[in-house]
């Protein structure tokens, strides 16, 4: 696993967080969804689904890090999704984790949607859409819809065919 201390800047250079410019956001989003491929490899060796993620304060800093474990701890909510909110929630010292950013490798599902409304957090960056199961915007749309109590930004397609492909790949070898 992948060790990122708590107190690290996120990257992009730019002083806001998230940066104002376009560009230098974009820049901001490819790396982050590099942070959460890392993870996202890692749920590999333990036969799990590799879907990474990592949440990042409203300052900009890595809060937590997460990846799939549910193969490797018989934990059915085991989901990058909520391990990294679990670690952030535990770096920020309580769970409202507003003003912060969620980056994960694949679409939340249901589960993880609810998680991230919970939680408060303000923005979701994904990498690849899950046409069976997402609940951020494919099958439903669970942070955006107006019947919940906090609306979470979405933004997609972030690195889209890389991590696509890392799940590709996985799959066709359990196929194979």
């Amino acid at each position: 696993m992948q060790q990122l201390p708590a107190d690290r800047p996120a990257p992009g250079g730019d002083d806001a967080f998230p940066p104002l410019s376009l560009g230098a956001r974009r820049a901001v989003w490819d790396e982050l969804m590099g942070v959460a491929l890392a993870e996202a490899t890692h749920a590999t060796a333990t036969g799990d689904v590799p879907v990474g993620a990592v949440v990042v304060g409203p300052d900009g800093r890595v809060l937590g890090t997460g990846r799939n474990r549910r193969e490797e701890t018989g934990d059915p909510t085991a989901h990058a999704e909520v391990l990294a909110l679990r670690a952030a929630a535990s770096a920020r010292g309580g769970w409202r984790l507003d003003g912060c950013t969620l980056v994960v490798t694949l679409e939340p599902c249901v589960m993880c949607a609810g998680a991230l409304v919970a939680a408060r957090v303000d923005r979701l960056v994904l990498g690849a859409w899950d046409p069976k199961a997402g609940a951020t915007g494919s099958v439903w749309d669970m942070v955006r819809d107006q019947r919940a109590l906090h609306a979470v930004e979405v933004v997609a397609d972030v690195r889209a065919a890389e991590c696509a492909a890392v799940l590709r790949a996985f799959f066709d070898s359990r196929r194979g």
